[in-house]
C-alpha cells in the first residue's frame, strides 16, 4: 500500500502539470488559482487510497481522481458567491479577487473540465463510474438548492439538516471511495460498503465543519470564525441549541437571530456564549464522534480489511482536524 504523503505528492504534482488555455486570462487564472496551494486534496485521495486497497498502479484512477477535485472547487466557487464569503483556505475568493461573474464561469468551466478526466477510462469501466459520477454531481446540487432553502425555512429539524448534509457534502467524499473501487474492479459488496463508509466521514466531516466556524481557530481554520453564525445559517450547532435550550435561552437565542442591528462581533460573542451555555460544543463532538465509529466499524468489514491502516489513518487525521 503507498503511503498518504506519496498520494498527496503524486495528486499535488499532477495538479500542478494542468494545462490552461493562456485566454482569455480572467477564465482560466481563476481555475488555477483555485487548485493551487497544498491542501488535503481529500476527495483525489480516497480515490487513489480506495483504489489501491485493491490494486497497485494508482496511476489508472488519477485521473478520474483529478476530475472529482476539479469538480469539488467547481462548487466551492459557487458555494462562496451564494454565501458571501470573503475568504476561502486563508485567501480571498474568487468573486471577492476578481467579481462574481468571473466567478460563476469559471466555476462553470471547471465543472466541465471535471467531466474531460473520465473520457479515457476503457469502457469495462467507464460507464459505471460515469454513472456514479453524473449521480453525485446532481446530489451534490441538490443538497446546495436545500441549504438555500433553509435560509427562509422557519423551522428546520435535525434529520432534514443530516439529509442535507448529506447530499451537499458526504455523497462527494462517498463516491470517491466508490469510484476508486469501481475502478479497480473490486468485489460489488465492497463497492457498496465504501460508499457507505464515506456517507459516515462525509456526515462527520461537516459537523465538524459547523463545529470549527463556531469554536476553531481563524488562522488553522482557513475561513472567518462566526460566519455562520453572522449568516443566519441554520447549522446542525444551531438546530440542536433550538432544541435543548430552556424557554429563556431559547427566546434569548431566537431574538439574537432575529437583531438587525446587533454588530457581527457582538453577535458571535453572545451566540457562543450561548452555545457553551446549553453544552453544545461537547454534543456536537459527540456526535460526530458516532459516525466516526461508525465508518471505522465498516471498515472492518471490508474483504481487504487487513489492508486498510492507511485509509483508517487518513480517515482519523481528517476527523480530528482544527481546520
Amino acid at each position: 500500500m503507498m503511503s498518504i504523503e506519496k498520494i498527496q505528492e503524486i495528486i499535488h504534482n499532477e495538479i500542478k502539470h494542468i494545462s490552461y488555455p493562456s485566454s482569455p486570462f480572467e477564465l482560466y487564472e481563476p481555475m488555477a488559482y483555485v487548485l493551487e496551494g497544498t491542501g488535503k486534496r481529500i476527495r483525489p485521495a480516497m480515490v487513489l487510497l480506495s483504489y489501491n486497497l485493491y490494486k497497485d498502479n494508482i496511476e489508472f484512477a488519477l485521473k478520474p481522481a483529478i476530475g472529482l477535485e476539479m469538480f469539488h472547487n467547481f462548487t466551492l466557487l459557487h458555494d462562496d458567491i451564494m454565501d458571501k464569503a470573503d475568504i476561502r483556505r486563508n485567501k480571498s475568493t474568487v468573486h471577492k479577487k476578481w467579481n462574481e461573474n468571473v466567478a460563476i464561469l469559471s466555476g462553470d468551466a471547471m465543472m466541465i473540465k471535471s467531466f474531460q478526466f473520465f473520457l479515457d477510462l476503457p469502457p469495462m469501466v467507464q460507464s459505471e463510474v460515469f454513472k456514479t459520477f453524473t449521480q453525485t454531481a446532481i446530489e451534490v446540487c441538490e443538497g446546495q438548492q436545500l441549504d438555500m432553502n433553509f435560509e427562509t425555512q422557519k423551522n428546520v429539524s435535525t434529520e432534514e439538516y443530516m439529509n442535507m448534509i448529506r447530499l451537499k457534502t458526504a455523497v462527494l467524499i462517498a463516491a470517491s471511495l466508490k469510484i476508486g473501487a469501481q475502478l479497480a474492479q473490486a468485489p460489488s459488496t465492497d463497492i457498496q460498503q465504501l460508499y457507505n463508509i464515506g456517507i459516515q466521514i462525509g456526515l462527520a466531516f461537516q459537523l465538524q465543519d459547523d463545529y470549527l466556524d463556531a469554536f476553531g481557530n481563524v488562522t488553522s481554520f482557513g475561513k472567518k470564525i462566526g460566519s455562520d453564525i453572522v449568516d443566519n445559517k441554520k447549522t446542525f450547532l444551531l438546530i440542536s441549541a433550538l432544541q435543548k435550550t430552556n424557554t429563556s435561552q431559547r427566546k434569548k437565542l431566537l431574538d439574537i437571530f432575529s437583531d438587525q442591528f446587533i454588530s457581527p462581533s457582538k453577535k458571535i460573542e453572545t451566540v457562543i456564549a450561548l452555545y457553551n451555555e446549553i453544552g453544545i460544543a461537547d454534543f456536537t463532538l459527540n456526535f460526530i464522534q458516532q459516525y466516526i465509529q461508525q465508518s471505522l466499524t465498516l471498515l472492518e468489514k471490508l474483504s481487504v480489511s487487513s489492508k486498510t491502516d492507511i485509509l483508517k489513518s487518513f480517515i482519523l487525521s481528517l476527523l480530528n482536524r482544527n481546520n
